[in-house]
């Protein structure tokens, strides 16, 4: 098995390390509580930015918390950054090491703000940069393409949504994260099928609310080991352009969980049907045909893009495998990133 695959199992036993010990978690929930903040600014790159996207969606749903994804640029190539000071900002990086994400946590602490860095190396400059340290405690992650971590990164975001307002659904939830994440790794249907489908030099992956970001991650995995342009999408920006792209045979995954977003996803997906895309699908449903993808998550809305991105790197995995390629060594890419 590729080091990529073999992360992609450690998932389940990476959320109950999270789970057990929430004491970090508890104090930045409180530090928040404490600073009452006009909202966050959520600092990132790549995979962490998509996780950034989750947030946005997390926090402005779940606590009626606005959220902000910061532009690092701003701070660093053009030294003129925003007035965060009454902000809490939050840096995501598995890292910690991509400078741009850590000028935007050290401006925000000489400005007063609470900063929080979530991250698998707290002693990395990040780390250094910020208030309070979330640690992923995801262990050492050597493939390129990450996994892991970017689960790591939801739940402790997700933890932390609880922690600020709690509600008992979300509570008695979260302990079966780990068990919906091992289920995913057996995601039922037949993967063979959306693999065939899928293998093409380019795609759309559609996602809405949550599962924009999963979306992203999931095209942003998908085009790193399998160098297919996948471009991800919310289904309702689209609908505003991209679907006149669609042809027949034209590919789209399509992540349809349930929700609020159902129905317009169903819409969409008999819509693509129609004018003859290849539609496969990710989804919560029971019920599906060849190309559907069943994660049987008994989770929240808030929760499935936890075992949605597991289903999607496995599918990014044996694309991988179909085009010949070697996930662990994508071309011209390192594990870690450094930008200015």
């Amino acid at each position: 098995m590729s080091i990529f695959g073999r992360e992609i199992a450690e998932q389940p036993a990476v959320a109950a390390r999270l789970l057990d010990d929430r004491g970090p978690v508890v104090e930045a929930a409180r530090a928040i509580q404490r600073a009452r903040p006009v909202g966050f600014l959520i600092a990132a790159r790549g995979s962490s930015d998509h996780a950034a996207i989750y947030a946005r969606y997390l926090f402005e749903i779940r606590n009626r918390i606005p959220v902000a994804l910061a532009a690092p640029s701003a701070f660093g190539l053009y030294r003129r950054p925003p007035k965060v000071g009454s902000w809490t900002v939050i840096g995501i990086s598995q890292s910690g090491a991509s400078a741009d994400v850590c000028e935007v946590l050290e401006e925000a602490g000489r400005q007063g703000a609470l900063t929080i860095a979530i991250t698998n190396r707290p002693e990395s400059r990040l780390g250094r940069a910020a208030r309070l340290v979330l640690d992923l405690r995801a262990g050492r992650e050597r493939s390129v393409p990450a996994s892991k971590t970017y689960t790591a990164s939801l739940l402790l975001l997700a933890l932390l949504s609880a922690h600020l307002d709690p509600d008992p659904e979300l509570d008695d939830a979260l302990p079966r994260v780990p068990e919906a994440l091992a289920r995913a790794l057996e995601v039922n249907g037949r993967r063979g099928n959306a693999v065939e489908a899928l293998k093409a030099h380019r795609l759309a992956v559609l996602g809405r609310g949550y599962h924009l970001a999963t979306a992203a991650e999931v095209a942003l995995k998908i085009t790193e080991t399998s160098y297919s342009v996948a471009e991800a999408r919310s289904t309702a920006d689209f609908l505003h352009g991209p679907v006149a792209a669609i042809e027949p045979g034209f590919p789209v995954l399509l992540l349809e969980a349930s929700g609020p977003t159902l129905r317009h996803l169903q819409n969409l997906r008999r819509r693509l049907q129609v004018a003859g895309a290849t539609v496969v699908r990710i989804t919560d449903r029971p019920r599906g045909d060849r190309l559907t993808l069943t994660v049987r998550s008994e989770l929240p809305e808030s929760l499935t893009p936890l075992p949605f991105a597991v289903a999607g790197q496995l599918l990014a995995l044996e694309l991988a495998a179909a085009h010949g390629l070697d996930p662990d060594r994508p071309r011209r890419l390192r594990k870690v990133t450094i930008t200015r």
